[in-house]
């Protein structure tokens, strides 16, 4: 009953592309503009000032200066750049 199974694994052997999410850059640290700040699936972190916000919810700064994570009300987190 074996459908050649015996030559190896040909029918293995797919796997997608890993995506990098994740913060890449933490609260304090200086960042150029158009720097990605955070990849993320949904808005877990909102975008505050001068922060932009990709089709695929990569949030990224739009000026250069200082990355700060703060709250936007009891739930939700949100993350901006001031200017240093």
């Amino acid at each position: 009953m074996a459908h050649k199974k015996g030559q190896g694994s040909s029918r293995n052997g797919r796997d997608s592309n890993p995506q990098m999410r994740g913060i890449k850059v933490y609260s304090g640290q200086a960042i150029h503009a158009g720097s990605i700040i955070v990849r993320q699936l949904g808005t877990r972190i909102h975008p505050g000032n001068n922060v932009g916000l990709g089709k695929d919810y990569t949030i990224y700064a739009m000026i250069d200066g200082v990355v700060k994570y703060e709250r936007l009300d009891k739930k939700r987190k949100k993350v901006s750049v001031y200017a240093s």
